[in-house]
């Protein structure tokens, strides 16, 4: 599903919406002051503050308490002890979280990508941050991590994750983990998302081969009726799908195939049973998932696009499900940074108005226990050229007077981040507490409360696509992810 079918599947929607948010958000911000009394007698009465005033006075006290960072360019082998100093701000901020989400606005920027690879170094190396998940497949991540010794980083990057971070901005951060495999702190690769992702299940994973090539059939069959509409096909197939997997999943359970993972994939200790977990989840997409696609493709056709918004509600509990699992039952003991759009991050997705997305998504699902112990950081630009996930380019638009970009971007620094979640309620930073627009994808307008929905945001002056690294081949891996 492409970004530009959702945006015209949604444009009346974002249109009502959105006038709504705004007539809200600027509605509290012009009200005139009340009149000063002395028993009961007018004194004085003060002109009430224009719209534009009020702006002034955000911007400068974002001006004021914004943190500016020297850098976004990752560390490399030869970083100096102080390459950090400028994230210094960040420990008391995360010093009790198990959780960092890092979010972006879009998929396709190269500021992003080197920001993020930045942060989780510093993550990584100064705060014991050990496990990086990511918004891509938990079995191809998982897998691609057990050989990150012995194979280049470009390619565990493009067998791990979603095409749309194949690029050469992203590059350093798999340079970075396969680095840091046989150090003393390893960072962990992991995947928590449930989709089809190639490269798709080829079972060479299992001893017994013609298992594996029976399994590799049906994930192949499995994906094409996920994107196909021909449900009364997939009912005759289904049945026997599902017992391949259930096949492999107690294949991979015996001692020989144990000992065959653990001599195939040094690298990942855990491999075994995050690919039981793996296999679960296919159980599940052709019990539910699959047929709930296929509805979702014949219903866009007809310009249906309430069964599209169920598989993506169904995706974020697969998703918010496989996270917990890896907390819980996979790294128990390990804090997680956990890289995906801000739709899936945020913590109240259903109260942001004029989203492609108006359902409740992995970061709402979480737990007021899981939120407490996490801190989620939203990623946006001010200003220059986004890609969506089919790699056309677009413009940023300049952001509207009052939006979070305008007023974050008063700071006048390249990089500026702004921690929300500590801060009190005060004249000069009531534009975090009350409706506010800000740009999804650089160009729709969405009106939110940014603290309900972030504890920080990091804004990115001018920002530029991604140099990608696809191949003809990889292009349908490219375009899977939302």
């Amino acid at each position: 599903m492409t970004l530009h079918k959702t945006r015209k599947a949604f444009t009346a929607l974002m249109l009502a919406t959105v006038l709504l948010g705004g007539t809200a958000s600027y509605a509290g911000s012009a009200q005139a002051a009340a009149p000063d009394t002395i028993q009961g007698k007018v004194t004085e009465i003060r002109p009430a503050r224009t719209h534009e005033e009020k702006i002034a006075e955000w911007e400068a006290w974002a001006a004021d308490h914004a943190y500016k960072l020297d850098t976004i360019q990752p560390v490399g082998p030869d970083g100096k002890p102080d390459s950090f100093q400028d994230l210094e701000m960040l420990k008391p901020l995360l010093h009790d979280k198990r959780f960092v989400f890092l979010g972006e606005s879009s998929h396709g920027v190269a500021e992003f990508n080197l920001a993020k690879t930045r942060l989780i170094q510093f993550l990584h190396q100064e705060m014991g941050y050990n496990v990086l998940a990511f918004e891509s497949g938990l079995a191809p991540a998982s897998i691609a991590y057990g050989k990150v010794s012995g194979r280049s980083a470009e390619q565990t990057m493009k067998d791990s994750i979603f095409g749309v971070w194949w690029s050469k901005e992203t590059l350093p951060l798999f340079d970075y983990i396969k680095a840091s495999h046989n150090s003393e702190q390893p960072l962990v690769l992991t995947g928590f998302d449930m989709q089809l992702q190639f490269p798709l299940l080829d079972g060479g994973w299992l001893k017994d081969k013609a298992l594996a090539k029976r399994l590799a059939d049906a994930d192949k069959k499995l994906s094409d009726y996920s994107v196909a509409t021909d449900a009364a096909a997939y009912r005759k197939e289904k049945k026997h799908l599902i017992s391949v997997y259930k096949e492999a999943q107690e294949a991979l359970k015996t001692e020989a195939n144990q000992a065959h993972i653990k001599q195939l994939y040094p690298d990942n200790p855990k491999l075994s049973l995050l690919l039981e977990r793996a296999l679960g989840d296919r159980i599940r997409v052709a019990e539910e998932y699959v047929e709930l696609s296929i509805e979702s493709t014949a219903a866009l056709e007809k310009g249906d696009y309430m069964p599209f918004l169920e598989t993506m509600e169904w995706r974020d509990q697969a998703m918010h499900d496989n996270l917990m699992w890896l907390a819980t039952e996979a790294y128990p003991t390990e804090k997680f940074i956990v890289w995906g759009h801000n739709d899936h991050i945020r913590k109240a997705q259903t109260e942001v108005m004029g989203s492609p997305y108006p359902v409740k998504l992995m970061g709402e699902m979480l737990s007021d226990e899981v939120k407490k112990y996490s801190y989620v950081i939203g990623l946006y630009p001010a200003s220059g050229k986004t890609a969506d996930n089919t790699g056309a380019v677009h413009d940023v638009l300049p952001p509207e007077p009052g939006s979070v970009e305008s007023i974050l971007a008063a700071s006048g620094a390249p990089y500026t981040f702004m921690d929300l979640r500590y801060r009190s309620h005060e004249s000069g930073n009531s534009w975090m507490f009350e409706p506010r627009f800000a740009y999804s994808w650089g160009m729709i307008p969405e009106s939110l409360i940014a603290r309900d929905q972030y504890d920080g945001i990091l804004l990115i002056d001018d920002v530029n696509p991604p140099q990608y690294l696809r191949s003809t081949a990889s292009s349908k891996a490219s375009t899977q992810d939302e």
